[in-house]
């Protein structure tokens, strides 16, 4: 392991570790107000996109192989989903637990406007963290003025069709472990999110969160505030309603039909 790798480990540990202590602070100090679940989503999106800066920074910049590039994500995967304390940290996945009534529109509407802030501070607070020189790597992109060009390598309607079939794919996954416990749960989850990482990765980054792409892709010069509005946010929020949709509506009506034509049949016979 070189030793940049070795310091971005540690920069991620650092970032995991200070929101935990943070998540745990706000829990005790605002338990019993109605604005410790916005804090615990700020504190929470604010480590995904910091953490997700860090591996991007890893993976294009510092040269690190697919494979290790791969596990990594994976672990930030299950790491996220074991700390997170309740955030959702991602605007699709809020509109869907408002779809389902497990939480209000307003409250959705507030979460997600947390999300979107605590992305805007990650975007500006690592840049800062990068600017310290903890490590060769973190140098070398402060010199080239911390750029980075467009992740989309494909026409817009392929970008925002691979963005789709991720946040699809992701979601399912989601919907179909709800029962299954939550340490088990976690790592399927993140075994479907490496997965579509390295099927769509080339092509979009596979982000498949529009307030971390906001975070991560919207700085990257190459296409337009619009063009990734397209990938990047109607792409994954059609892939959530997409698997929504198929999950809970076509497939059960088309389960149902046979049944229902069965029975008619029958009906018919007797008389």
């Amino acid at each position: 392991m070189s030793a940049d790798v070795a310091v971005s480990l540690l920069v991620l540990a650092g970032i995991v570790g200070l929101s935990d202590a943070t998540r745990r602070l706000i829990s005790r100090s605002l338990a019993r107000t109605g604005l410790c679940v916005y804090a615990v989503e700020l504190v929470s999106t604010f480590q995904l996109c910091c953490c997700t800066h860090e591996l991007k920074l890893l993976s294009e910049v510092g040269g690190i192989e697919p494979r290790v590039a791969l596990t990594l994500t994976y672990l930030a995967a299950v790491v996220h989903g074991l700390t997170f304390s309740g955030a959702i940290g991602n605007p699709s996945g809020t509109l869907e637990h408002a779809y389902r009534a497990r939480i209000t529109g307003g409250c959705a509407l507030r979460r997600i406007a947390c999300q979107f802030v605590a992305a805007a501070a990650a975007r500006a607070a690592v840049p800062v963290m990068w600017g310290l020189g903890l490590s060769r790597l973190h140098v070398r992109h402060k010199l080239f003025g911390y750029r980075c060009v467009s992740p989309v390598h494909a026409p817009l309607h392929q970008a925002a069709a691979v963005e789709l079939a991720c946040a699809f794919a992701v979601q399912t996954a989601i919907t179909h472990t709800r029962s299954v416990e939550e340490k088990y749960r976690v790592h399927a989850i993140a075994a479907v999110t490496a997965s579509v990482v390295y099927a769509g990765g080339s092509t979009t980054g596979a982000v498949f969160n529009p307030a971390l792409a906001f975070s991560t892709q919207f700085p990257c010069s190459g296409h337009s505030f619009l063009e990734y509005c397209v990938v990047y946010w109607l792409g994954p929020l059609l892939g959530m309603m997409s698997s929504v949709l198929l999950f809970e509506k076509l497939v059960p009506l088309l389960l149902r039909k046979p049944t229902s034509l069965h029975r008619s049949v029958e009906t018919k016979k007797r008389t």
